[in-house]
């Protein structure tokens, strides 16, 4: 009897220290918890709490832990959101004061009458071009601020994309004409159907086209869209000045510009909006150049089931 009593003694002895142990470690850890936790009030996103999977507080330290990193990663997309944005507004306003100043200068002069006759004339047009630009420019910054809103909605639809992407090319024969760049269009006779918004598509190829005519010094483009598997491809390949393959990686980034031998004019947003109007529409965008022999877009769009 007396034997047992002790076992049962020193089972409870047992028991009983190594529950203080445990309480002991526990307690520990919440500590550290609340320690983390009063570090990432401060801003400190980095911090994270470590522990075994087999201790009590385990499930809550993780979750924690991601809790954490999604506030960091949350945090980051903010903050580079908002460097874009000062990136954005400067960039905007040197190109939207550029143009502008030009275009007053131009009208000033043919309001007073410092230029008459063809002279005037050629004022007149060279002020139609810059309010061009201008327009280029505010339509640019409504996309982006709009893509890049809540309230950005699409109307995704089922669409038959050959006969729009006539539509729209039409408009832009015009244009290539009078910059002197030679175009093959080709595009086949029978139906193609996509689930797209319309408007998105418009502005992806509206934007392409304003890249190569802006940038890329080619004088011959082709625009070619068929079938492939699954998918429709529609192909903007021009024979200008290239990308090279450090540019050719960043080319759909925000705000970025290919800096040698390509034109400053430009916000740098342009193929970023259509590369994410793309993916919204559950396809991509993707560019392939070599340096001095032209570069080809190509976007890959579902075709509808």
């Amino acid at each position: 009897m007396e034997v047992l009593t002790i076992i049962l003694l020193a089972v409870t002895v047992i028991v009983i220290v190594s529950v203080i142990l445990i309480l002991h470690k526990e307690r520990q850890q919440i500590k550290q918890v609340a320690d983390a936790l009063s570090d990432v009030r401060r801003g400190n996103g980095n911090r994270r709490v470590l522990a075994n999977p087999d201790q009590l507080l385990s499930p809550l330290v993780y979750e924690m832990n991601d809790i954490i990193r999604s506030y960091e990663d949350r945090m980051a997309a903010y903050q580079q959101m908002e460097e874009t944005n000062k990136q954005l507004m400067t960039s905007l306003s040197h190109d939207v004061r550029t143009p502008l100043t030009t275009l007053i200068g131009y009208l000033d002069a043919v309001h007073k009458d410092v230029v008459t006759g063809a002279e005037r004339e050629e004022y007149i047009e060279t002020a139609r071009r810059k309010a061009y630009d201008l327009k280029g420019y505010i339509d640019v910054l409504f996309d982006w601020f709009k893509l890049n809103s809540d309230e950005f909605a699409m109307t995704i639809q089922r669409t038959e994309t050959a006969e729009l992407t006539r539509n729209i090319l039409i408009d832009w024969i015009p244009l290539l004409e009078n910059q002197g760049i030679e175009y093959s269009i080709e595009i086949p006779e029978q139906a193609v159907f996509v689930d797209l918004d319309p408007d998105s598509y418009m502005r992806i190829i509206n934007n392409l086209l304003q890249n190569v005519i802006a940038h890329s010094q080619a004088d011959t483009i082709t625009v070619l869209l068929k079938k492939q598997d699954d998918t429709m491809q529609l192909f903007v390949k021009d024979n200008g000045i290239g990308i090279g393959k450090d540019d050719l990686k960043q080319i759909f980034s925000r705000l970025f510009k290919c800096d040698t031998g390509r034109s400053e004019k430009g916000s740098g947003l342009g193929l970023s909006i259509a590369s994410q109007l793309a993916e919204k529409m559950g396809g991509e965008l993707t560019a392939e150049s070599i340096l001095g022999h032209g570069t080809t877009f190509i976007l890959t769009l579902p075709l509808a089931k």
